[in-house]
């Protein structure tokens, strides 16, 4: 039972696997900017007392393994993260200290699928996924 959380009434284990892409799948998450997004999603999962068990940033792509608390929705969560993190690169990398109104970096939508007892196969393919997108790009150059 130690691998469960706990609230005041009900114990959990809410795990799901979430992936998301820039708008236009831009592959702008590169170098520098790929260490420092991995801190802000932390930081900003923790907020919605939630806590991301694994993640990986590609150059167009979010994947990551999310815990997240009965309480919310994984919509609340995903937006939260989606809309701080864009908020947060507008302010450190944009030429703008204020919000962006009309634009966004993400794009609207997001995969998700509950993770349940085949969490070592999820975190074996999250670990695994850049290997596999670099073997497919190698492929697509011979056609």
């Amino acid at each position: 039972m130690d691998k469960y959380e706990s609230l005041s009434h009900s114990k959990w284990e809410c795990k799901y696997h979430v992936v998301f892409i820039p708008k236009c799948r831009r592959k702008v998450l590169y170098k520098s900017l790929r260490q420092h997004l991995g801190e802000v999603f932390k930081q900003l999962a923790e907020q919605r007392e939630s806590r991301i068990e694994q993640g990986h940033l590609q150059a167009d792509h979010v994947h990551m393994m999310i815990s997240i608390s009965p309480k919310y929705a994984v919509s609340q969560v995903v937006g939260y993260i989606k809309g701080k993190s864009a908020i947060h690169l507008a302010r450190v990398y944009g030429e703008r200290k204020q919000n962006y109104a009309a634009q966004s970096f993400w794009a609207r939508g997001y995969f998700v699928s509950t993770v349940g007892r085949d969490e070592a196969t999820i975190r074996e393919y999250i670990r695994n996924q850049e290997k596999e997108d670099d073997r497919l790009d190698q492929l697509n150059l011979w056609k």
